[in-house]
């Protein structure tokens, strides 16, 4: 079922708004984790100021975080094109589209995650697979 139903200017310039809010913080979450992660050393990292050598525990510990770390910030890298699809779809008159039955997506879910791509329905229909 196809609809014809569009926002308004004044609401996609609302999820424009809440969209770039959002890519803000995540770029800013993002910038801080990597610097965290990949300027420091291992050694930096433990605190450790002495000559000593590391203990193969704490070595493992902080290689995990560091893993930890960059895989996070590969999931807010999939964020950053979800929201950046979501822009250019409010740009091409798309957005707000569910992208499995072309039905409009409720403001509601969308005031809660404005990059999405499915509706609700679909979105638990596709949950379930």
């Amino acid at each position: 079922m196809k609809t014809k139903n569009k926002f308004s200017k004044k609401e996609l310039d609302y999820f424009k708004k809440l969209i770039l809010q959002k890519k803000d913080e995540l770029l800013d979450g993002l910038q801080h984790s990597l610097e965290d992660t990949l300027k420091k050393s291992p050694r930096d990292a433990a605190g450790d100021i002495s000559g000593y050598a590391f203990h193969m525990a704490d070595l493992a510990t902080d290689t995990y975080d560091r893993e930890f770390s960059l895989d996070l910030a590969s999931n807010e890298r999939q964020l950053l094109y979800e929201i950046d699809e979501a822009l250019k779809k409010i740009e091409e008159g798309k957005f707000g589209i569910c992208e499995e039955c072309k039905s409009i997506i409720t403001k509601s879910r969308l005031k809660a995650i404005p990059y999405t791509r499915l509706c609700l329905k679909c979105q638990e229909a596709k949950e379930k697979r």
